[in-house]
């Protein structure tokens, strides 16, 4: 496993996935390794680290549960597909976090936990896996390079219900991409949405879409007629320059249903 060692500066945002990004392409091509290996190995450590290839197989195989350090708000806007929360109300004490891990697990101390959070300058993972170690739990371990450097290197970003809702609301720059078929879309879609027909990703439809391409900063939201629709044009995404792109997970009924309700709360 590549380690790294990052000196801390109050650097936050784009630049600090750019400047950790930068670090672990040097470190892993220094020492003959693969990015995707890289962790960040922080010293005086009471948990390991697993690497972005580490947490791709496991959510693959189910062989740990990943949890979402952060808030719930934070979860809600975009998390790691497969990812869990349970973080209680923001001045909530700790014990009621670790209540809520030990509910999640059934009891069983013993269950792999794998734990991240916003990235090297975020602490919250490796505060909450110092003290589930220290209330019992024997097999935590922590993804330190945190979704900055997922999205970065690619992974996919999914979106709760109630985030997609609260970025249609508040976020006047975000850009809405349908996945279903042209003919579906031309009954009805979101509000200012455009259409990238997943079955048509081939004749490079992606390509022609009305992308923000002075801006690959944009908050991209991404929906289709399911999860796996939407989740296909994300994989297509991720091989574009844009970062922010996050995908529903649930259907586009749900989604259109809810959206009605909403413009009448």
């Amino acid at each position: 496993m590549i380690a790294m060692t990052i000196v801390r500066k109050g650097v936050v945002g784009l630049g600090v996935a750019v400047m950790v990004t930068l670090a672990v392409v040097g470190m892993a091509s220094a020492q003959g390794g693969s990015i995707y290996q890289a962790t960040l190995a922080e010293p005086n450590q009471k948990t390991g680290e697993v690497s972005t290839e580490e947490v791709r197989r496991i959510l693959a195989d189910g062989s740990a549960i990943v949890l979402d350090a952060r808030k719930r708000a934070e979860y809600v806007a975009g998390h790691i597909p497969g990812a869990r929360t349970v973080a209680p109300s923001p001045d909530a004490p700790p014990a009621e976090y670790i209540a809520a891990v030990e509910r999640l697990v059934g009891g069983d101390k013993s269950k792999a936990l794998v734990l991240y959070c916003n990235g090297p300058f975020c602490q919250q993972s490796r505060r909450l896996s110092e003290q589930l170690v220290a209330t019992g739990f024997t097999n935590v371990r922590r993804y330190q390079l945190g979704i900055p450097i997922w999205r970065a290197l690619g992974g996919p970003t999914e979106v709760e219900l109630e985030g997609i809702l609260r970025i249609f609301k508040v976020d006047q720059t975000a850009v809405f991409f349908d996945a279903r078929t042209a003919e579906e879309f031309s009954k009805g879609s979101l509000p200012g949405a455009h259409n990238v027909p997943v079955d048509a990703l081939a004749s490079g439809v992606l390509q022609k879409a009305p992308l923000p391409r002075n801006d690959f900063n944009t908050r991209i939201v991404l929906f289709g007629r399911d999860s796996g629709q939407a989740r296909v044009l994300a994989d297509a995404f991720s091989k574009t320059p844009f970062h922010n792109v996050v995908y529903f997970s649930g259907t586009f009924d749900t989604l259109r249903t809810t959206m009605i309700k909403c413009a009448y709360c």
